[in-house]
């Protein structure tokens, strides 16, 4: 959803131990459980102060509001962000086996475009 053209200009993964590239957003992915706001702050815990703070993109996993330990635990961490997009529940994305065919639906295309915006207008 972050790479809204595909092709990897915009948006790649990193595996662990490469390097961030200069200029680059850093952004976390997490689903809106308990368990993935444990994550995120183990995460953060060895985040180095030499990087940029990272966002994170809050996926929901289910069609309703995050349980109060896991929206307590993020509101906690905001401060250790860059900020926090909000991907609401897919369906689809249990379905399809790669990104790009998941760009195939439309609500997954507008879903992306609108967590760009978001993320484009909120850069700290």
């Amino acid at each position: 959803m972050l790479d809204g053209e595909g092709d990897g200009t915009r948006a790649r993964l990193l595996q662990p131990g490469d390097q961030v590239p200069y200029g680059a957003m850093p952004v976390l992915l997490a689903e809106t459980t308990v368990y993935g706001a444990v994550c995120v702050e183990t995460m953060l815990r060895g985040w180095s102060s030499q990087l940029p703070r990272p966002w994170l993109v809050w996926i929901a996993d289910a069609p309703a509001r995050p349980v109060p330990a896991a929206r307590y635990r993020i509101r906690a961490l905001q401060a250790r962000l860059a900020g926090v997009a909000t991907v609401p529940y897919l369906p689809v994305l249990r379905t399809v086996e790669d990104a790009a065919q998941a760009l195939e639906y439309k609500d997954v295309r507008s879903a992306g475009d609108r967590l760009r915006r978001q993320m484009e207008g909120n850069s700290k």
